[in-house]
């Protein structure tokens, strides 16, 4: 009789062991000469040594599987135990699995070309409306190459700007001061990495979320980084958080140029970067447009009804302009 140990270091332990345990006790009677003890993330095994091998090479597979998909069924752990492959759904244009097993994917045509467009470029912009998708997708892709271990963190960064709002003074520390600007990146990781790990991932610095101010100095290297509402940048910190690019490291930058809240007198960083870099090497480009809109239907109509408003706005502060010429001459 040995006994062996195994940690779990890639999946989150609630969902590996099932609700109540259940996935637990299945394998415990699948392999009913060991006596195998879990808590927390590690597993103890007593028994004899083929059987416990035999064990911890299906525990491994088993492992692997729940890493992908992030979640684990009793028909999954009989097929893999007997040695059958596990019947998967194939989905098209699949990013990575998020809690639950539930498939992330590029839902739209844009959505897919920046799937494509962050593959072959180290820096990407991605502009766009409400709603389309920008930053999910980028946080996605951020997940998909940690979790491949094409690099070691994800940093995830927002300018510190109020909506048209003055909240003044938040309380608590400087955490609890920012975390309301940062909630919408905390959702998106929320619903593709489960609760402990990503706990584990912010603890260790794995997964960073910080405001732009917090970036200069560094460089970031072997990282996914991510600057979300650039369009409320100045042209300063753009540049600043541009340049901070490190070696095996790539960028996203998403921003909507319609929704600029900083003052009329400051102009959007975004904007300005934009066109400096155009046609740039290596620098891709996504304009997603009122079509890729992927939340409720009527954010699709909100949109346009805006659009319709402000060019309407434009156009009777042209024809006012026009009369007011013509009236001086």
């Amino acid at each position: 009789m040995i006994e062996r140990i195994y940690i779990l270091e890639s999946v989150d332990p609630v969902i590996f062991y099932g609700v109540n345990n259940s996935n637990m006790q299945l394998i415990k009677t699948l392999f009913p000469k060991l006596r195998i003890v879990a808590r927390g993330n590690v597993m103890k095994v007593i028994g004899e040594e083929d059987e416990s091998e035999t064990f911890l090479k299906k525990i491994r597979e088993l492992e692997k599987y729940c890493e992908e998909y992030n979640s684990l069924t009793e028909e999954v752990i009989l097929d893999i135990v007997k040695g059958k492959t596990p019947v998967t759904v194939k989905q098209e244009n699949l990013i990575i699995h998020g809690m639950n097993g539930k498939p992330i994917t590029a839902r739209t045509e844009n959505q897919q070309l920046l799937v494509k467009t962050f593959d072959n470029n180290d820096l990407v912009f991605a502009i766009g409306p409400a709603g389309t998708g920008k930053t999910f997708i980028a946080i996605a892709l951020a997940v998909r190459a940690l979790k491949n271990k094409e690099v070691r963190k994800i940093i995830l960064s927002r300018p510190a700007v109020e909506a048209g709002e003055k909240l003044g003074f938040l309380p608590g520390e400087m955490k609890d001061k920012l975390d309301p600007y940062l909630q919408p990146l905390y959702d998106a990781l929320q619903d593709m990495i489960p609760p402990a790990k990503l706990k584990e991932y912010m603890e260790n610095n794995v997964i960073q979320i910080a405001p732009l101010a917090y970036m200069r100095g560094r460089t970031l290297n072997d990282a996914v980084i991510i600057l979300d509402e650039a369009q409320n940048t100045t042209t300063h910190q753009i540049k600043m958080f541009l340049t901070r690019l490190g070696t095996n490291a790539k960028m996203i930058i998403t921003g909507d140029v319609t929704q600029i809240d900083l003052p009329p007198s400051a102009t959007s960083g975004l904007v300005q970067a934009l066109n400096i870099l155009n046609g740039v090497p290596g620098i891709g480009k996504i304009e997603f447009n009122k079509k890729d809109i992927v939340r409720h239907k009527l954010v699709q109509r909100i949109v346009e009804a805006y659009d319709k408003f402000d060019k309407q706005r434009k156009k009777e502060r042209e024809e006012k302009t026009i009369t007011h010429k013509t009236d001086k001459e």
